[in-house]
């Protein structure tokens, strides 16, 4: 199965951090909108999660298998509540998915990447600088680095760009 790890970094290279007073660029919101919909679902941490549902209702996602990762969330109505990013991806693949996209937040992202399980990273660049922030991290325990390969970079309007790249293996 080929794994997405799809995230929105500011132009200084942190995670963005939504807010009321720093809101989620709606180009991104837009794109992520779209990959879902093509992958036929998304992986999320449980407080990323909390934070999407707290407008309440399915949103856009109605019909898109939802796996939660936590080690400590109970059963949530609606979606798979898997342990360990290993369960959600074989969740996902027994439910027929050739594609899973990891969406959020930064500690799944960074356990997904940590345990070499990502194929291709997805970054919107949104045009904004943050002071302190989460990173994007591939070993918590040591320091190297993982080449990547550009596949495609294009502006989806409002100042946000994307990168798409492939993870070498």
């Amino acid at each position: 199965m080929k794994t997405i790890l799809w995230a929105t970094l500011t132009a200084n290279g942190n995670y963005a951090q939504s807010s009321p007073e720093n809101p989620p660029r709606q180009e991104a919101l837009a794109d992520f909108v779209t990959q879902a919909n093509a992958a036929g679902n998304f992986i999320v941490g449980r407080r990323t999660f909390e934070n999407m549902r707290a407008g309440g209702g399915p949103g856009p996602f109605g019909e898109i298998d939802i796996v939660v990762v936590s080690k400590h969330a109970a059963d949530i109505p609606g979606v798979k509540v898997a342990r360990s990013p290993q369960e959600a991806l074989a969740y996902l693949q027994q439910k027929g998915h050739r594609t899973a996209l990891i969406s959020g937040g930064a500690d799944i992202h960074n356990a997904f990447l940590g345990q070499e399980l990502v194929d291709e990273l997805i970054f919107n660049v949104a045009p904004v600088l943050e002071g302190k922030g989460l990173n994007v991290l591939i070993d918590t325990n040591d320091y190297r680095y993982k080449p990547v390969e550009l596949l495609d970079c294009k502006p989806l309007g409002g100042g946000v760009v994307q990168l798409h790249y492939a993870i070498a293996r």
